[in-house]
């Protein structure tokens, strides 16, 4: 039997980043990455419908150790699964309800200028410190002035869109910025598509299939040669994988999330998960720093367990892991983990504060219980 020191599951964006950084800060270590499919690249190898994307730019969403150094900065699936490792008359984006959908550069031309005057990790570092300031300020100002930044988007879309296009049918989402995340079309493509008649939106609900293409409630058939169905998804907290303690099956949803990536009274296990409102890898970075301090705590004070301990009224009140309304969200939020809005147990949608409380703070911090 093999023993390993380490076992990650899944070869996606962060079991890598988990691997790299491990690899990188603890050589000595023996671990294994378990992958079920037959290939790595997660999420950008198992979806690979037209026009998958990545809706958070590359100098965030790529790795901090190795810079991105292709040239667009919002990039499409088979671009990013080379990182890791067509053409229709018409298209119709058939909708159930509007989301917001803004345009931004597909290129970012101050990292393109920072790569011709600096060292190109230096370069990446300063570009990708940009972008983290930018994306929360701009999340920032959506919270805290929902009404101004809806005006703002509807504007930039009214200067895209035909003039007479029913814009409150298809961009009037019913709730507020960043509930749901903010869409980015890159260089507009979807606006001068639809402009151009290249493409088109239709807002309703499917009623059924039929051979001509998709029977929608109001009646109508909607047309359709070739159908790509990029919804529906149902979460699944640690990719369905049972988690148990001493032979004792846990209920996930009845278990508190330690700084979001351990769990209260589960010994020796910690799991990723990213940002709702920024690239996901950045607290997946984050994540695996923190894991490599943590062992490097334990191997220096001769630890083998550790585990935060929960405490009762520190766990009050409950709240749902993910403060999202998307409905891939809502249809599984009981099967994960919970938060409460104290620390440690909160898990801060918020860069910067995990910076502090995941780099700087002392490993020790009264709640993680160590043993040998």
């Amino acid at each position: 039997m093999e023993h390993l020191d380490i076992l990650i599951v899944g070869a996606g964006l962060s079991g890598i980043g988990a691997a790299c950084h491990l690899q990188t800060q603890h050589p000595g270590k023996r671990y294994a990455i378990l992958e079920s499919r037959r290939e790595t690249g997660g999420t950008w190898s198992l979806f690979q419908y037209p026009g998958m994307r990545s809706d958070s730019d590359m100098y965030t969403f790529g790795y901090s150790f190795r810079p991105w150094t292709g040239a667009k900065s919002i990039s499409d699936g088979p671009s990013i699964l080379t990182y890791l490792r067509e053409e229709a008359a018409h298209v119709t984006m058939l909708q159930r309800s509007p989301s917001y959908i803004t345009a931004l550069p597909a290129k970012d031309v101050v990292a393109e200028l920072l790569r011709k005057v600096l060292p190109l990790r230096l370069a990446y570092r300063v570009a990708r410190t940009k972008v983290i300031l930018v994306t929360m300020f701009f999340y920032e100002l959506s919270r805290r002035f929902p009404a101004l930044f809806t005006r703002l988007i509807r504007g930039a879309q009214k200067k895209r869109l035909p003039a007479d296009y029913d814009i409150d049918a298809h961009f009037k989402p019913h709730y507020k910025p960043w509930d749901q995340r903010v869409c980015v079309a890159p260089d507009g493509d979807l606006f001068d598509a639809i402009k151009a008649g290249r493409a088109s939106i239709v807002t309703e609900h499917i009623d059924g299939f039929t051979e001509q293409g998709i029977r929608l409630k109001s009646g109508r058939t909607l047309p359709a040669d070739i159908i790509v169905s990029a919804t529906g998804l149902k979460l699944k907290a640690l990719g369905g994988i049972r988690l148990g303690v001493d032979g004792v099956l846990l209920d996930m949803g009845k278990i508190f999330t330690y700084k979001g990536i351990m769990l209260g009274n589960v010994p020796n296990m910690a799991f990723c998960v990213g940002y709702t409102n920024a690239s996901w890898t950045l607290r997946a970075d984050l994540s695996s720093l923190f894991i490599c301090r943590l062992l490097n705590y334990m191997d220096q004070h001769g630890y083998r367990r550790v585990g935060p301990k929960a405490d009762d009224e520190a766990l009050q009140p409950p709240i749902p892991l993910l403060s999202f309304t998307s409905g891939y969200v809502l249809r599984s939020l009981d099967q994960f983990p919970k938060q409460s809005g104290k620390a440690p147990w909160r898990l801060r949608q918020n860069y910067l504060v995990d910076l502090l409380n995941l780099r700087l703070r002392p490993i020790d911090d009264g709640t993680l219980v160590f043993s040998a």
